[in-house]
């Protein structure tokens, strides 16, 4: 049995366990090292588990596991805990650095009050709503508002890439959408080949949207960093809202803006919870 120090943290409620993995892990098994620490019953609970690496191309390396073992390309609410993670415990001292993901370099700067971060704006990079960059079966062109046939009901769906995939779905109200239902359902349809996230928007006005989120991998969650931005981005391309909004999540809000360099930036808070040691057998 070895034993294996972690931090919880989240964003807005999206947890995940933080492992300072730069001199190694005692598994080779990372994905059920993550199913088994994220069971919110048998574990420690959280939406996956996110490592800590040293990088040869920027200042540290992100690797994201969630909760059923696939390991995901990035994580906007991940990213600013993990930002939060490496300044506070003196990893570094720099307030603006770059973060390694699978989805590119992701550049953040630190809101720091009295030693603390108080917020983090990070870089996602460009977006694209291609289909082939999706990915997306079907033909060449832009994904939106697109009618799907999801077991014998028609869903219409703007499809957004952010380092991930996205579907985003427009609803009159955002906090009664049929999450648990249809999520599964879209995030496993047949013209999803690597599976994809989905949001569930409602517009308040052009600088306020409400989003609810089925992730990929992890099911219903408090928040996500690029489905925040996803469903930003998709209200903005339907003229929903202007290039700048607020979105809200169930425990407070992300503010998205998609640039004139044509990046897009979130901006929000990361909170630590506790730090604490595995125990139980690691596989």
């Amino acid at each position: 049995m070895n034993q294996l120090v972690f931090t919880k943290m989240h964003g807005l409620g999206n947890d995940y366990l933080y492992i300072d993995a730069r001199g190694g892990l005692p598994t080779e098994n990372i994905p059920e090292l993550s199913r088994r620490m994220s069971h919110r019953h048998l574990g420690a609970g959280a939406d996956g588990i996110i490592l800590i690496l040293a990088s040869e191309t920027a200042d540290f390396k992100m690797r994201i596991f969630n909760a059923d073992g696939s390991e995901a390309e990035t994580c906007g609410n991940g990213i600013r805990c993990f930002a939060k993670y490496v300044y506070e415990r003196g990893l570094t001292h720099k307030t603006d650095f770059v973060i390694e993901t699978l989805a590119g370099p992701n550049r953040v700067v630190l809101n720091i009050e009295n030693g603390k971060v108080k917020s983090v704006r990070s870089c996602m990079g460009k977006p694209s709503f291609e289909r082939s960059r999706i990915p997306m079966v079907g033909p060449s062109g832009q994904v939106i508002e697109e009618p799907i046939d999801v077991e014998g009901e028609v869903i219409y769906i703007t499809a957004v890439n952010i380092g991930n995939p996205h579907a985003v779905i427009f609803v009159p109200d955002a906090t009664e959408a049929p999450v648990a239902e249809l999520g599964p359902k879209i995030e496993n349809h047949y013209l999803f080949p690597q599976r994809t996230n989905v949001e569930f928007v409602s517009i308040i006005d052009r600088s306020n949207i409400v989003m609810r989120i089925w992730e990929r991998g992890s099911g219903i969650t408090m928040a996500s960093g690029s489905g925040s931005c996803a469903s930003a981005l998709a209200s903005m391309i339907t003229n929903r809202t202007d290039r700048k909004v607020n979105v809200h999540l169930v425990h407070g809000l992300l503010t998205i803006e998609w640039a004139e360099d044509d990046y897009v930036y979130q901006e929000g808070p990361a909170e630590e919870v506790y730090s604490a040691t595995w125990h139980l057998p690691i596989p």
